[in-house]
């Protein structure tokens, strides 16, 4: 007999569907995966033997065979566990042979028979709801599944003696209710910030406008400061937002308890961070710190410390959105649109350019320092501001700044307006950052004094045709914060001074 259950395998956030054929059949006792299983499969056997044992139920002495359909699909991970078991307990009649015909089965096996978290139980359950099935998982992951669907059927069991008896019909199993984070902490107010009025203010169109932002100044002038008071200021996730970055997170097992985060992802890596960590990849081709700071913030502290090539792999994400992750015998995609914020000292040292301090190295340090980042990828950020250090002097006896609440709201009110834009233009675009060069000339079209003055700066300072296109870009920015409908001379000139801000970066590169 051969008995079938239904379960998935995952291609970056995309869930394939995967046949679990298991056949009991007269001969010596052996029990054998086949399917192109990776360790963690093979190694289901023993789990799934001490959990049926540790349940009441012991395998026969008869052949067991289990085959992954499709087979030159590659299996990974140990939710192959339960769908195991599952087609065991039906082929042997403890469980109907129909029960499991309407469910996708994930989970991984204890050797006393409860069941585990795994990762990527929200692809799962949304896999299993495009395929009109529900969805069994283990108890920790039901939370995060149950956002899928509100009226899809889903059975999250503690244990696989539980999950028997509801089958059974001697016990029933509650739909889990989803349920999200509650934020521990208070995130940082702008109201700290002393100063840096032009760093606040870029802070606040990198905000509006979701552009990619460096901040250049000596050591303890405010820069990661700066960079950790951006979330306060963002606008609250959509749902669609919120569903793409909790699909991330499920996959890397970043979901805590099963609990969706209402926050948008602030990442921040080290600058030791290898490609594998920073794009995706290793044996498994996880996503990496781009992918989880999708629909959030990427800062990278020490931006000209981290390895020349692991910079310039963030140059197609910028770009495209997502990163591709190629392997031998697969390609994952894995969505990638984060809000670059980068900070670095002017040089080596730290104090190039400040007042009544001299290089020893002169020149040279500074720009042999920056030349570690690539003129392409300077290119790819929209702003770029001094972050001059502020004495105790300075601070002494000045007003507060205005908190992140006030700021929040200008932002809000950008975000509104470029939603109605873009929704009235037809175009799926959230953020002006994420328009396309045809469509930043059609929205960031200046009045007749602007275009004059950006067809001279243009000329003079020799612009890219990327460097054109993102100022209009922020420009739009600028004028959405004003609530403006047009975008004028005063907005370009702007949007200019923070692009030229850091020209003699791309020179040193």
């Amino acid at each position: 007999m051969v008995s079938r259950v239904h379960t998935i395998a995952f291609r970056g956030i995309e869930a394939l569907p995967v046949d679990v054929q298991v056949m009991v059949a007269p001969g010596k006792f052996h029990f054998s995966i086949v399917g192109l299983p990776d360790k963690a499969v093979a190694e289901s056997r023993e789990r799934v033997q001490a959990a049926l044992h540790a349940s009441g139920l012991s395998l026969p002495i008869k052949r067991v065979t289990v085959n992954l359909a499709p087979a030159d699909l590659p299996k990974e991970g140990s939710h192959y566990d339960l769908p195991i078991a599952l087609g065991l307990m039906a082929a042997l009649g403890a469980i109907p042979s129909d029960a499991l015909d309407g469910f996708v089965v994930m989970g991984e096996l204890s050797l006393d028979g409860s069941l585990a978290p795994v990762s990527g139980a929200l692809p799962a359950a949304i896999g299993a709801n495009a395929q009109g099935k529900g969805l069994i998982c283990p108890k920790v992951c039901g939370s995060e599944a149950a956002w899928a669907d509100r009226d899809m059927e889903i059975l999250s069991p503690a244990s696989l003696v539980s999950l028997a008896n509801h089958f059974r019909g001697t016990q029933v199993l509650t739909r889990p209710v989803p349920a999200v984070e509650q934020a521990r902490t208070v995130l940082p107010d702008m109201a700290d910030i002393m100063g840096q009025e032009t760093a606040r203010r870029a802070l606040e169109i990198a905000a509006a406008g979701g552009h990619n932002l460096l901040m250049v100044g000596p050591p303890g002038s405010g820069k990661s400061m700066l960079a950790a008071r951006l979330p306060g200021i963002l606008p609250d996730l959509t749902p669609a937002e919120l569903l793409e970055i909790s699909m991330v997170s499920s996959i890397a097992g970043e979901l805590s308890n099963g609990q969706l985060t209402n926050r948008r992802p602030f990442r921040a890596p080290h600058h030791s961070a290898s490609m594998a960590a920073m794009v995706g990849g290793g044996v498994k081709a996880r996503p990496g710190e781009v992918s989880l700071a999708h629909n959030g913030i990427l800062f990278l502290d020490e931006f000209p410390e981290f390895s020349p090539q692991v910079l310039d792999s963030l140059r197609q994400p910028i770009e495209t959105g997502e990163t591709s992750i190629a392997r031998a015998n697969h390609r994952i995609t894995y969505p990638s649109r984060f809000q670059l914020v980068a900070a670095m000292n002017p040089c080596r040292c730290g104090m190039a350019g400040e007042p009544g301090y001299t290089c020893k190295r002169g020149d040279r340090c500074a720009a042999d320092y920056q030349a570690r980042i690539s003129g392409p990828l300077i290119d790819r950020i929209d702003l770029r501001v001094e972050v001059p250090a502020v004495s105790a002097a300075d601070m002494i006896g000045r007003r507060a700044s205005e908190n992140s609440a006030i700021v929040a709201d200008r932002v809000a009110q950008a975000r509104k307006l470029q939603a109605e834009r873009f929704s009235q233009m037809g175009v799926a675009c959230r953020t002006n950052a994420q328009a396309s060069a045809s469509l930043a000339e059609t929205i960031g079209a200046p009045d007749a004094g602007g275009e004059r003055l950006l067809r001279e700066v243009a000329e003079s300072l020799k612009f890219s045709a990327r460097a054109y296109h993102r100022i209009l870009k922020v420009a739009r920015t600028i004028a959405d914060l004003d609530g403006s409908q047009t975008v004028g001379r005063v907005h370009l000139a702007e949007a200019i001074a923070y692009r030229s801000a850091g020209e003699r970066l791309s020179v040193a590169a």
